[in-house]
């Protein structure tokens, strides 16, 4: 008897360790694929370039602070944006799954960085400015209106300190390889060169994409279902 409590005990607490790391998975993957720091590394090394070893490291631990700071005031604070301007939860997700869909599709078609508004005027301006870890590389590059809008929605759909506890995780998670996949720009560089970077890119925007239209289609779904009732 005190073998099946302990036994039972054991494996329930198995199952809901088991179901925070899924969530803290799906939250980690969901946000790395859209903020997608392996397409900012091209730009970073472009704006980066002439800088030395130790300037470059300084840019990396600034732009990686304020995306930290920009994920979690927007998860804290965007849902009462929404609230002040009258937006509801169906009509963020509908509006951030076109923008995280047509992000994933300009990664597959190879014009991310336009999509992000980084042309040549845009470039040549951020080269001769001293500060460019605010903008561009933090917004719009890396925490932009897709991030935003998906982080937002998280605070809506999971409300429990535990799952609050889990998603701010993945966020300095995200971050952390953000700031290590930047510091190792140079080499990501090297390595995989313009065809593996390529190749990659076009990978993560099948997930974007994917990420996209899920949640242009649970806001469609919640619409819908009432009608049917």
């Amino acid at each position: 008897m005190i073998l099946k409590i302990i036994f039972g005990s054991w494996h329930l607490n198995l199952i809901v360790l088991q179901k925070k790391m899924n969530l803290f998975l799906v939250c980690l993957g969901s946000l790395f694929s859209v903020i997608n720091p392996l397409g900012t590394v091209p730009v970073f090394m472009g704006l980066t370039d002439g800088k030395t070893k130790q300037q470059m490291i300084s840019i990396a631990v600034r732009t990686s602070i304020n995306v930290l700071i920009i994920l979690l005031i927007s998860f804290f604070v965007g849902s009462y944006l929404l609230s002040f301007f009258g937006i509801s939860m169906n009509s963020l997700k509908i509006a951030g799954g076109l923008i995280i869909a047509s992000s994933g599709f300009a990664l597959i078609t190879g014009s991310f960085t336009r999509h992000k508004g980084m042309r040549r005027s845009v470039k040549e301006d951020a080269m001769t400015r001293s500060q460019i870890t605010l903008t561009p590389l933090a917004i719009p590059m890396l925490a932009g209106p897709g991030a935003i809008s998906l982080l937002i929605s998280y605070k809506s759909e999971l409300t429990t300190l535990s799952e609050i506890s889990i998603v701010i995780a993945s966020i300095v998670a995200v971050t952390l390889a953000t700031l290590l996949l930047l510091l190792a720009s140079r080499q990501i560089t090297k390595v995989l060169g313009a065809s593996g970077m390529n190749s990659l890119s076009r990978i993560i925007g099948f997930i974007v994409t994917a990420i996209g239209i899920e949640f242009i289609l649970s806001a469609v779904y919640s619409f819908v279902v009432p009608l049917t009732q």
